[in-house]
Formats: structure tokens, C-alpha cells, sequence
């Protein structure tokens, strides 16, 4: 039986998206000119509802209107973002946008910006407030397709990438998504190596997401400070470069315009990419589109 294909015990639920796999155990492949670890940063681009729907909060709990948490939010599309695209330029690297599709309209010259700079752009959800979650189908498919199309009016390329705005699904997210056009998704955090998801008309790739070296989950949810936090990534690539065997492996790094924009984590920030650029001998740097159209073409030419 292939591993990625089993089934759930039939005494447990499961989503019966893929199936167990160990990683020392499976068929070796390469990157693009025999890398050994590739690696993308992903910047998140986000806007969120004045006064209702999800928020991130630097500081729970304030009564509405909520103006210190919303005006943080919004300094990361008016400073954070410039800063942290200009960072990444003058090492070099080129980071993947997950953008909130009401950022077309909020803020134009940012997602114009991005795009020149060569920037893959994902579909992030329209808002930052919203969650898949709940949506009965015919709105949740109307929802991605909004997205879609706003985004390629935007930038004049459809997103091939998903990410679900705070990573909420529903039951059918990966079947609407691989019919309605999108080739991977970022939602799901199980594996160092993308993994073919099973859906209802075919199979769609879920590329490696870090719920671990991301920003909001370290430095907001667990309170990490700025340079623990790109000691974290130091090591994560320290670590992955030394690992020992043939499997290669994907690393992530996700970011927020409003947290990592903010110049004393940006100057954390700033020595770690530094000490990627100076060891990056065995490294694909890239993006998640080129991670997932790789791995699709070697099931195409296996």
C-alpha cells in the first residue's frame, strides 16, 4: 500500500487528506541543481476590519474603538513592509507576499511594489478579519474566487498558492481549492518535504509552512523576544544544513509587515539573513511556487 494513500484506523477520525510517511524512508529527489535544503521567507501582507471580525493584538483585551491595536496593525503596509523589502534587497533575497487581497485597494503602490521586485504573491484571503470557517460551499468557493481575481487584476498573474486567513479551513477547503485553480496550499504544517494531498477531483501539494519560525506565533503568542527569535532561524538552518542523510528538505520563515517591520526586530532579523548569506553554499533559495512546481514535475517525469 503506498503510506501516502492509507487510510485513518477505522477507530479514529481522520481527514483522510494523506497518509503516514516517514521521511528517511521515502524515494530520494533534488532540488534545482542538487540543493540540498530550500529555503523561502514569506511576508505577510494583511488588513484587518476596523472594530469587528479576527484581530492580532499586541495588547489584548483594549475596549472599542480599539485604536492602539488597529494603528500597530496598520503601521506594518505604511512602514514595516518598505523596511523589511528593503532589507531582503540588499542581501538579495526575494521573499513570497501572503497577501490579503483588500490590500489592492488599501494600499496599491505596496502590491505594485512587491510585484516588481519579483515577489511571488499567494492568496491570503480578502481580510485578515475573515475565517474560512464555517462557510457553507457555494460561499466559500465565491470567496476564493473573489480573491483570485482580485489579485490577478492587481498584479496581472493568478495566485497558484493558497493560505487561509489564521490557517481555518473548512471540510472542503483543499477539494474547492484544487477546482478552483490553485496548485498548493500553505495550511498545513506536518512535513519538511511537500506532500500530495488527496481531494475529490485530483491532488493537490501542501508545501512546508513554519507554525514555528512565524513571527505571530513566537514573538506575540509565546512572547519570544526579537533575538531569540532569529536565533531560531540560525539554528533551524544551521541544523537543517547538518543534517545528515540524502532527504532534502524544505525550511520557511514567515513574517508580519507589523511585527518584524518594527526597527528593533528588524535589526534581530537583519543578522540572521546575514548569516544565511554568508553560509548558503547548498542552498535553494526560492520560493513556494517553485517548491511546488518541482515536486510536481517529478511525479510528472516518474
Amino acid at each position: 500500500m503506498n503510506p501516502e494513500n492509507a487510510a485513518s484506523p477505522a477507530d479514529l477520525p481522520g481527514h483522510g487528506r494523506y497518509g503516514y510517511s516517514a521521511i528517511s524512508r521515502r524515494p530520494v529527489f533534488r532540488w534545482p541543481h542538487g540543493r540540498r535544503v530550500a529555503l523561502y521567507f514569506a511576508l505577510g501582507l494583511e488588513h484587518y476590519a476596523f472594530g469587528q471580525g479576527k484581530t492580532e493584538d499586541l495588547v489584548p483585551g483594549m475596549a472599542q474603538p480599539d485604536v492602539l491595536n488597529t494603528s500597530w496593525r496598520e503601521y506594518g503596509n505604511r512602514v514595516g513592509a518598505w523596511r523589511i523589502l528593503d532589507c531582503f534587497a540588499r542581501l538579495g533575497f526575494t521573499p513570497a507576499i501572503l497577501l490579503n487581497s483588500a490590500v489592492c485597494e488599501l494600499a496599491p503602490e505596496l502590491v505594485a511594489a512587491c510585484t516588481s521586485a519579483g515577489c511571488e504573491i499567494i492568496a491570503h484571503g480578502y481580510s485578515n478579519s475573515d475565517s474560512l470557517a464555517g462557510l457553507e460551499e457555494g460561499a466559500e468557493a465565491a470567496y476564493l474566487r473573489r480573491v483570485a481575481a482580485q489579485i490577478e487584476a492587481a498584479t496581472g498573474r493568478r495566485p497558484e498558492g493558497w493560505a487561509s486567513p489564521w490557517i481555518a479551513e473548512t471540510p472542503r477547503t483543499p477539494d474547492l481549492l484544487h477546482e478552483g485553480g490553485f496548485s498548493y496550499l500553505l495550511d498545513w504544517c506536518m512535513d519538511d518535504q511537500p506532500v500530495w494531498m488527496q481531494t475529490r477531483t485530483g491532488r493537490i501539494v501542501a508545501v512546508p509552512y513554519s507554525q514555528e519560525l512565524n513571527d505571530s506565533s513566537a514573538i506575540i503568542g509565546r512572547q519570544v523576544s526579537a533575538t531569540e527569535f532569529a536565533d531560531m532561524i540560525v539554528d533551524q538552518f544551521d541544523e537543517m544544513s547538518a543534517t545528515p542523510g540524502d532527504e532534502p528538505l524544505v525550511m520557511s520563515v514567515i513574517l508580519h509587515a507589523f511585527i518584524s517591520g518594527q526597527p528593533f526586530r528588524l535589526r534581530a532579523l537583519r543578522r540572521a539573513l546575514e548569516h544565511i548569506h554568508q553560509s548558503r553554499g547548498g542552498l535553494w533559495l526560492t520560493q513556494p511556487g517553485a517548491i511546488a512546481r518541482h515536486f510536481q514535475s517529478l511525479a510528472a517525469s516518474g
